[in-house]
């Protein structure tokens, strides 16, 4: 038999709950879509789709899919947009 080595990572709680919460305060969007078209005869060809919009609605694997270009959301370019603090809006 094999010898496997086991490595168990601790992690504190109170620490993968700040993590959570910066994640939360950042929207993200979908830009126009990167994907190369002609990599397989080596070129290089975009199809032109400006901004991601989802096929279907969020939480079903059509959420993923483009309705304009038919790509993966992972081919648009991913766009972190600081969202605004609740203390900003009523401050308004």
């Amino acid at each position: 038999m094999k010898k496997r080595q086991v490595v168990m990572v601790r992690r504190d709680a109170s620490a993968s709950d700040n993590n959570n919460n910066n994640n939360n305060n950042n929207v993200v969007k979908y830009g126009e879509c990167l994907k190369n078209h002609a990599a397989n005869s080596g070129g290089y060809a975009v199809d032109g789709c400006r901004e991601f919009m989802a096929s279907a609605a969020e939480g079903t694997t059509g959420a993923l899919t483009c309705a304009a270009c038919g790509c993966h959301r992972n081919f648009h370019r991913r766009k972190e947009l600081a969202a605004p603090s609740r203390q900003n809006i009523w401050e308004t």
